[in-house]
Protein backbone atom coordinates (compact mmCIF):
# COMPACT_ATOMS: atom_id res chain seq x y z
CA UNK A 1 0.00 0.00 0.00
CA UNK A 2 2.92 2.61 1.03
CA UNK A 3 4.38 1.98 -2.48
CA UNK A 4 0.81 2.19 -4.50
CA UNK A 5 0.31 5.74 -2.30
CA UNK A 6 4.08 6.95 -3.48
CA UNK A 7 2.72 6.52 -6.99
CA UNK A 8 -0.65 8.23 -6.61
CA UNK A 9 1.59 11.35 -4.47
CA UNK A 10 4.05 11.04 -7.67
CA UNK A 11 1.16 11.29 -10.15
CA UNK A 12 -0.98 14.42 -8.26
CA UNK A 13 2.35 15.91 -8.43
CA UNK A 14 2.97 15.84 -12.18
CA UNK A 15 -0.86 16.76 -12.92
CA UNK A 16 -0.89 19.84 -11.03
CA UNK A 17 2.72 21.36 -13.63
CA UNK A 18 1.01 19.56 -16.14
CA UNK A 19 2.32 21.93 -18.54
CA UNK A 20 5.65 21.84 -17.48
CA UNK A 21 5.61 17.73 -17.32
CA UNK A 22 4.40 18.23 -21.09
CA UNK A 23 7.02 20.30 -22.07
CA UNK A 24 9.66 18.03 -19.80
CA UNK A 25 8.77 14.96 -21.67
CA UNK A 26 8.99 16.57 -25.45
CA UNK A 27 12.90 15.57 -25.39
CA UNK A 28 11.83 11.84 -25.00
CA UNK A 29 9.47 12.34 -27.48
CA UNK A 30 11.70 13.57 -29.94
CA UNK A 31 14.42 11.26 -29.01
CA UNK A 32 12.04 8.10 -29.24
CA UNK A 33 10.44 9.00 -32.06
CA UNK A 34 14.01 9.46 -33.96
CA UNK A 35 14.76 5.68 -32.82
CA UNK A 36 12.03 4.50 -34.16
CA UNK A 37 11.55 6.36 -37.38
CA UNK A 38 15.41 5.59 -38.14
CA UNK A 39 15.12 1.79 -37.32
CA UNK A 40 12.22 1.70 -39.63
CA UNK A 41 13.84 3.24 -42.48
CA UNK A 42 16.90 0.96 -41.71
CA UNK A 43 14.76 -2.44 -41.43
CA UNK A 44 12.58 -1.43 -44.96
CA UNK A 45 15.32 -0.49 -46.84
CA UNK A 46 17.40 -3.59 -45.66
CA UNK A 47 14.50 -6.12 -46.67
CA UNK A 48 13.48 -4.03 -49.79
CA UNK A 49 17.54 -4.51 -50.81
CA UNK A 50 17.16 -8.31 -49.91
CA UNK A 51 14.28 -8.40 -51.49
CA UNK A 52 15.77 -7.39 -54.70
CA UNK A 53 18.70 -9.71 -54.58
CA UNK A 54 16.25 -12.74 -53.89
CA UNK A 55 14.48 -11.32 -56.91
CA UNK A 56 17.48 -11.71 -59.43
CA UNK A 57 17.35 -15.56 -58.60
CA UNK A 58 18.21 -18.30 -56.94
CA UNK A 59 21.77 -19.17 -55.75
CA UNK A 60 23.25 -16.70 -58.04
CA UNK A 61 26.90 -15.95 -58.40
CA UNK A 62 27.61 -12.69 -60.57
CA UNK A 63 31.20 -12.15 -62.46
CA UNK A 64 31.19 -8.54 -63.06
CA UNK A 65 34.62 -6.78 -64.85
CA UNK A 66 36.99 -4.91 -62.75
CA UNK A 67 39.36 -5.10 -59.82
CA UNK A 68 42.29 -4.38 -62.12
CA UNK A 69 45.38 -2.39 -61.65
CA UNK A 70 45.57 0.37 -64.24
CA UNK A 71 49.12 2.60 -64.13
CA UNK A 72 49.43 2.09 -60.22
CA UNK A 73 45.65 2.79 -59.55
CA UNK A 74 43.51 0.02 -58.50
CA UNK A 75 40.30 -0.17 -60.41
CA UNK A 76 36.71 -0.99 -58.56
CA UNK A 77 33.79 -3.15 -59.47
CA UNK A 78 32.52 -3.03 -63.23
CA UNK A 79 35.12 -0.62 -63.82
CA UNK A 80 36.11 -2.07 -67.38
CA UNK A 81 35.05 -4.08 -69.69
CA UNK A 82 37.27 -7.28 -69.29
CA UNK A 83 35.02 -10.49 -69.77
CA UNK A 84 34.70 -12.40 -72.92
CA UNK A 85 32.07 -15.07 -73.85
CA UNK A 86 35.14 -17.92 -74.01
CA UNK A 87 34.88 -16.89 -70.17
CA UNK A 88 31.28 -17.30 -69.93
CA UNK A 89 31.90 -20.45 -71.97
CA UNK A 90 34.52 -21.89 -70.03
CA UNK A 91 32.37 -21.61 -67.02
CA UNK A 92 29.89 -23.62 -68.67
CA UNK A 93 32.24 -26.28 -69.59
CA UNK A 94 34.91 -26.32 -66.69
CA UNK A 95 32.89 -25.86 -63.49
CA UNK A 96 30.40 -28.61 -61.60
CA UNK A 97 27.22 -28.17 -59.77
CA UNK A 98 26.64 -25.41 -62.29
CA UNK A 99 22.18 -25.12 -63.15
CA UNK A 100 22.56 -22.17 -65.35
CA UNK A 101 24.94 -19.32 -67.35
CA UNK A 102 23.81 -16.54 -69.05
CA UNK A 103 26.52 -14.40 -71.13
CA UNK A 104 24.79 -10.85 -70.55
CA UNK A 105 25.36 -7.65 -72.68
CA UNK A 106 23.91 -4.34 -70.99
CA UNK A 107 23.18 -0.94 -72.85
CA UNK A 108 20.72 1.55 -73.49
CA UNK A 109 18.89 2.38 -76.84
CA UNK A 110 16.42 4.24 -78.47
CA UNK A 111 13.70 1.58 -79.82
CA UNK A 112 10.84 2.64 -82.25
CA UNK A 113 7.43 0.40 -82.98
CA UNK A 114 5.42 2.06 -85.54
CA UNK A 115 5.02 5.75 -84.61
CA UNK A 116 6.20 5.27 -81.01
CA UNK A 117 9.40 5.61 -79.19
CA UNK A 118 10.78 4.59 -76.19
CA UNK A 119 14.43 4.51 -74.22
CA UNK A 120 14.97 1.47 -72.64
CA UNK A 121 17.77 -1.24 -71.29
CA UNK A 122 19.18 -3.21 -73.82
CA UNK A 123 19.52 -7.21 -72.03
CA UNK A 124 21.59 -9.13 -74.50
CA UNK A 125 21.53 -12.82 -72.46
CA UNK A 126 21.66 -16.55 -73.34
CA UNK A 127 18.44 -18.84 -73.35
CA UNK A 128 19.26 -19.78 -69.32
CA UNK A 129 18.34 -16.13 -68.22
CA UNK A 130 14.76 -16.87 -67.75
CA UNK A 131 15.56 -19.40 -65.17
CA UNK A 132 18.42 -17.85 -63.64
CA UNK A 133 16.78 -15.05 -62.72
CA UNK A 134 13.17 -16.56 -62.06
CA UNK A 135 11.32 -15.02 -64.10
CA UNK A 136 8.99 -16.36 -65.87
CA UNK A 137 7.26 -15.07 -69.13
CA UNK A 138 3.46 -14.01 -69.06
CA UNK A 139 3.06 -14.75 -73.28
CA UNK A 140 4.81 -15.89 -75.75
CA UNK A 141 8.06 -17.78 -75.21
CA UNK A 142 11.81 -16.97 -74.68
CA UNK A 143 14.22 -17.87 -77.00
CA UNK A 144 16.59 -20.87 -77.38
CA UNK A 145 19.84 -21.86 -77.74
CA UNK A 146 19.76 -21.99 -81.52
CA UNK A 147 18.31 -18.43 -81.97
CA UNK A 148 21.53 -17.81 -79.92
CA UNK A 149 24.08 -19.92 -82.16
CA UNK A 150 21.94 -17.88 -85.28
CA UNK A 151 22.40 -14.60 -84.00
CA UNK A 152 18.25 -14.17 -84.49
CA UNK A 153 16.51 -11.12 -84.49
CA UNK A 154 14.21 -12.01 -81.95
CA UNK A 155 13.68 -10.80 -78.55
CA UNK A 156 11.29 -10.46 -75.19
CA UNK A 157 9.88 -7.61 -73.47
CA UNK A 158 9.44 -6.39 -70.27
CA UNK A 159 5.75 -4.91 -69.17
CA UNK A 160 6.81 -0.98 -69.78
CA UNK A 161 7.77 -1.54 -73.31
CA UNK A 162 4.13 -3.53 -74.35
CA UNK A 163 2.57 -0.39 -72.46
CA UNK A 164 4.93 2.41 -74.40
CA UNK A 165 5.12 0.98 -77.88
CA UNK A 166 2.27 -1.44 -78.09
CA UNK A 167 -1.07 0.50 -75.97
CA UNK A 168 -4.31 -1.87 -76.08
CA UNK A 169 -2.46 -4.47 -78.37
CA UNK A 170 -0.92 -8.02 -78.68
CA UNK A 171 2.80 -7.34 -78.24
CA UNK A 172 3.86 -10.54 -79.52
CA UNK A 173 4.69 -11.29 -83.29
CA UNK A 174 4.88 -7.43 -83.84
CA UNK A 175 8.37 -5.92 -84.48
CA UNK A 176 10.49 -3.06 -83.25
CA UNK A 177 13.65 -1.86 -84.56
CA UNK A 178 16.69 -1.54 -82.04
CA UNK A 179 19.47 1.01 -83.89
CA UNK A 180 16.91 0.43 -87.31
CA UNK A 181 17.46 -3.13 -87.10
CA UNK A 182 13.74 -5.22 -86.94
CA UNK A 183 13.41 -7.61 -84.14
CA UNK A 184 10.67 -9.79 -83.79
CA UNK A 185 8.74 -9.81 -80.18
CA UNK A 186 8.35 -13.56 -79.02
CA UNK A 187 7.85 -13.25 -75.26
CA UNK A 188 6.72 -10.80 -73.03
CA UNK A 189 7.96 -11.33 -69.31
CA UNK A 190 6.06 -11.32 -66.14
CA UNK A 191 5.95 -7.95 -64.44
CA UNK A 192 8.28 -7.15 -61.35
CA UNK A 193 8.15 -3.83 -60.63
CA UNK A 194 10.20 -0.74 -59.41
CA UNK A 195 13.85 -2.26 -57.18
CA UNK A 196 15.31 -0.66 -54.47
CA UNK A 197 17.19 1.85 -56.74
CA UNK A 198 13.66 3.34 -58.01
CA UNK A 199 14.83 1.48 -61.23
CA UNK A 200 11.82 0.21 -63.50
CA UNK A 201 12.54 -3.25 -64.05
CA UNK A 202 10.43 -3.95 -66.97
CA UNK A 203 11.67 -1.70 -68.84
CA UNK A 204 13.84 -3.99 -70.88
CA UNK A 205 14.21 -5.42 -74.16
CA UNK A 206 16.15 -9.38 -73.84
CA UNK A 207 17.77 -10.22 -77.04
CA UNK A 208 20.25 -13.28 -77.61
CA UNK A 209 23.74 -11.93 -76.92
CA UNK A 210 25.55 -12.61 -80.24
CA UNK A 211 22.67 -10.57 -81.30
CA UNK A 212 23.22 -7.78 -79.23
CA UNK A 213 26.89 -8.29 -79.81
CA UNK A 214 27.11 -8.57 -83.73
CA UNK A 215 24.22 -6.78 -85.33
CA UNK A 216 22.94 -4.29 -82.17
CA UNK A 217 26.08 -2.79 -80.47
CA UNK A 218 28.96 -4.04 -82.55
CA UNK A 219 31.18 -5.07 -79.34
CA UNK A 220 33.38 -8.12 -78.60
CA UNK A 221 33.14 -7.61 -74.44
CA UNK A 222 30.77 -8.89 -71.94
CA UNK A 223 29.07 -6.62 -69.29
CA UNK A 224 28.26 -9.72 -66.73
CA UNK A 225 27.95 -13.79 -66.57
CA UNK A 226 25.29 -14.93 -64.38
CA UNK A 227 25.81 -18.22 -62.62
CA UNK A 228 23.40 -20.17 -60.84
CA UNK A 229 24.85 -23.01 -58.59
CA UNK A 230 22.69 -26.04 -58.37
CA UNK A 231 22.14 -25.52 -54.12
CA UNK A 232 22.63 -23.21 -51.37
CA UNK A 233 25.55 -25.49 -50.08
CA UNK A 234 27.28 -25.46 -53.23
CA UNK A 235 27.12 -21.60 -53.93
CA UNK A 236 30.58 -21.06 -52.19
CA UNK A 237 32.32 -23.58 -53.51
CA UNK A 238 31.18 -22.57 -57.24
CA UNK A 239 32.31 -19.05 -56.15
CA UNK A 240 36.09 -20.07 -55.70
CA UNK A 241 36.14 -22.28 -58.53
CA UNK A 242 34.89 -19.73 -60.80
CA UNK A 243 37.47 -17.52 -59.51
CA UNK A 244 40.61 -20.07 -59.99
CA UNK A 245 39.48 -20.50 -63.34
CA UNK A 246 39.39 -17.14 -64.36
CA UNK A 247 43.16 -16.74 -62.67
CA UNK A 248 43.78 -19.57 -64.61
CA UNK A 249 42.84 -18.11 -67.72
CA UNK A 250 44.63 -14.95 -67.08
CA UNK A 251 47.92 -16.60 -67.16
CA UNK A 252 49.04 -14.97 -63.99
CA UNK A 253 47.84 -11.12 -64.50
CA UNK A 254 45.83 -9.45 -61.50
CA UNK A 255 42.48 -10.61 -61.69
CA UNK A 256 40.05 -7.68 -63.80
CA UNK A 257 37.15 -9.56 -62.46
CA UNK A 258 34.72 -9.62 -59.56
CA UNK A 259 32.94 -12.58 -58.33
CA UNK A 260 30.35 -12.13 -55.68
CA UNK A 261 26.98 -14.42 -54.58
CA UNK A 262 23.59 -12.84 -53.57
CA UNK A 263 24.90 -12.88 -49.91
CA UNK A 264 27.94 -10.47 -50.99
CA UNK A 265 26.00 -8.05 -52.88
CA UNK A 266 23.66 -7.35 -50.60
CA UNK A 267 26.30 -6.72 -48.14
CA UNK A 268 27.58 -4.07 -50.23
CA UNK A 269 24.25 -2.51 -51.20
CA UNK A 270 23.45 -2.54 -47.54
CA UNK A 271 27.12 -0.79 -46.64
CA UNK A 272 26.44 2.83 -47.31
CA UNK A 273 22.70 2.90 -45.48
CA UNK A 274 24.67 1.28 -42.72
CA UNK A 275 26.43 3.66 -42.79
CA UNK A 276 23.82 6.61 -42.57
CA UNK A 277 22.00 4.49 -40.05
CA UNK A 278 24.45 4.72 -37.70
CA UNK A 279 24.72 8.03 -37.50
CA UNK A 280 21.28 9.10 -37.78
CA UNK A 281 20.43 6.85 -34.69
CA UNK A 282 23.88 8.41 -32.56
CA UNK A 283 22.06 12.10 -33.07
CA UNK A 284 18.65 9.78 -32.09
CA UNK A 285 20.89 8.93 -29.06
CA UNK A 286 21.44 12.08 -27.98
CA UNK A 287 17.62 13.64 -28.19
CA UNK A 288 17.26 11.16 -25.73
CA UNK A 289 20.29 12.38 -23.81
CA UNK A 290 19.26 15.77 -24.06
CA UNK A 291 15.87 14.16 -23.11
CA UNK A 292 17.23 12.77 -19.80
CA UNK A 293 19.05 16.02 -18.32
CA UNK A 294 16.05 18.21 -19.19
CA UNK A 295 13.83 15.53 -16.71
CA UNK A 296 16.88 16.11 -14.55
CA UNK A 297 17.01 19.57 -14.68
CA UNK A 298 12.77 19.66 -14.15
CA UNK A 299 13.02 17.37 -11.35
CA UNK A 300 16.23 19.56 -9.55
CA UNK A 301 13.56 22.23 -9.72
CA UNK A 302 10.56 20.31 -8.16
CA UNK A 303 13.06 19.70 -5.22
CA UNK A 304 13.74 23.18 -4.20
CA UNK A 305 9.92 23.86 -5.06
CA UNK A 306 8.97 21.45 -2.85
CA UNK A 307 11.10 21.81 0.04
CA UNK A 308 8.93 22.38 2.70
CA UNK A 309 6.76 19.54 1.59
CA UNK A 310 9.49 17.05 2.03
CA UNK A 311 10.20 18.48 5.08
CA UNK A 312 6.81 17.90 6.74
CA UNK A 313 6.71 14.22 5.33
CA UNK A 314 10.02 13.23 6.62
CA UNK A 315 9.04 14.99 10.08
CA UNK A 316 5.46 12.82 10.38
CA UNK A 317 7.60 10.11 9.77
CA UNK A 318 7.83 9.13 6.07
CA UNK A 319 11.26 7.53 5.75
CA UNK A 320 14.11 9.03 3.08
CA UNK A 321 13.45 5.79 1.11
CA UNK A 322 10.01 6.86 0.63
CA UNK A 323 11.09 10.54 -0.87
CA UNK A 324 13.53 8.75 -3.10
CA UNK A 325 11.02 6.75 -4.08
CA UNK A 326 8.29 9.36 -4.71
CA UNK A 327 10.28 11.34 -7.15
CA UNK A 328 12.20 8.48 -8.97
CA UNK A 329 8.74 7.55 -10.06
CA UNK A 330 8.14 11.29 -11.07
CA UNK A 331 10.91 11.11 -13.40
CA UNK A 332 10.13 7.32 -14.79
CA UNK A 333 6.71 8.40 -15.08
CA UNK A 334 7.70 11.71 -17.07
CA UNK A 335 10.40 9.12 -19.35
CA UNK A 336 8.05 6.28 -19.59
CA UNK A 337 4.82 8.93 -20.50
CA UNK A 338 7.54 10.54 -22.84
CA UNK A 339 8.70 6.99 -24.13
CA UNK A 340 5.18 5.70 -25.14
CA UNK A 341 4.15 8.97 -27.39
CA UNK A 342 7.70 8.75 -28.95
CA UNK A 343 6.63 5.43 -30.16
CA UNK A 344 3.54 6.75 -31.20
CA UNK A 345 5.11 9.86 -33.16
CA UNK A 346 7.63 7.07 -34.83
CA UNK A 347 4.77 4.71 -35.89
CA UNK A 348 3.28 7.58 -37.14
CA UNK A 349 6.29 9.16 -38.83
CA UNK A 350 6.93 5.86 -40.55
CA UNK A 351 3.70 5.73 -42.31
CA UNK A 352 3.33 9.49 -43.16
CA UNK A 353 6.92 8.14 -44.76
CA UNK A 354 5.43 5.05 -46.59
CA UNK A 355 2.47 6.83 -47.69
CA UNK A 356 3.99 10.07 -49.68
CA UNK A 357 7.37 9.17 -50.28
CA UNK A 358 6.88 5.56 -51.23
CA UNK A 359 9.36 4.47 -49.08
CA UNK A 360 9.43 0.58 -47.67
CA UNK A 361 9.00 1.52 -43.77
CA UNK A 362 9.26 -1.88 -41.19
CA UNK A 363 9.21 -1.54 -37.83
CA UNK A 364 10.85 -4.22 -35.77
CA UNK A 365 9.02 -5.06 -32.61
CA UNK A 366 12.60 -5.64 -30.96
CA UNK A 367 13.21 -2.38 -30.97
CA UNK A 368 9.94 -0.97 -29.94
CA UNK A 369 10.21 -2.84 -26.32
CA UNK A 370 14.06 -1.30 -26.55
CA UNK A 371 13.05 2.15 -27.02
CA UNK A 372 10.48 1.54 -24.18
CA UNK A 373 12.64 0.09 -21.77
CA UNK A 374 15.62 2.81 -23.05
CA UNK A 375 13.11 5.70 -21.92
CA UNK A 376 12.56 4.18 -18.55
CA UNK A 377 16.13 3.01 -18.05
CA UNK A 378 16.97 7.49 -19.22
CA UNK A 379 14.12 7.91 -16.18
CA UNK A 380 15.78 6.22 -13.66
CA UNK A 381 19.42 6.97 -14.51
CA UNK A 382 18.44 11.35 -14.41
CA UNK A 383 15.67 10.86 -12.10
CA UNK A 384 18.07 9.34 -9.38
CA UNK A 385 20.20 12.50 -8.18
CA UNK A 386 17.36 14.68 -7.81
CA UNK A 387 15.72 12.30 -5.91
CA UNK A 388 18.49 11.00 -3.84
CA UNK A 389 19.15 14.41 -2.91
CA UNK A 390 15.61 14.83 -2.09
CA UNK A 391 16.51 11.88 0.45
CA UNK A 392 19.20 13.93 2.38
CA UNK A 393 17.23 16.59 3.26
CA UNK A 394 17.08 17.44 7.23
CA UNK A 395 13.38 17.80 8.09
CA UNK A 396 14.42 20.66 10.15
CA UNK A 397 16.14 22.65 7.44
CA UNK A 398 13.05 21.77 5.00
CA UNK A 399 10.86 23.13 7.82
CA UNK A 400 12.76 26.73 7.52
CA UNK A 401 13.11 26.60 4.05
CA UNK A 402 11.38 30.22 2.56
Amino acid sequence: MRFLSTIIIALRALRRNFMRSMLTVLGMIIGVGAVITVVAMTSGTKALVEAQIAGLGNNLITVSPGSYTSGGVRMGFSSASSLTVDDSDAIKREITGVTGVTTEVRDGQQVVAGGLNWYTAIYGESADYPAIRSWPLEQGEFFTDQDVRNTAKVCVIGQTIANQLFPGDDPVGQNLRIRNIPVRVIGLLAAKGINSDGRDQDNLIVVPYTTAMKRILKRDRISNILVQAASPEMVERVQAEIGDLLQQRREGRDPDYTVLNQEEIAKARNATNSGLSRLLLIIAGVSLVVGGIGIMNIMLVSVTERTREIGIRLAIGAHGADVLMQFLIEAIVLSVFGGGLGIICGFGASQFLAHYNGWTMVVPTFWVALAFLGSAGVGIIFGFFPAWKAAQLDPIDALRYE
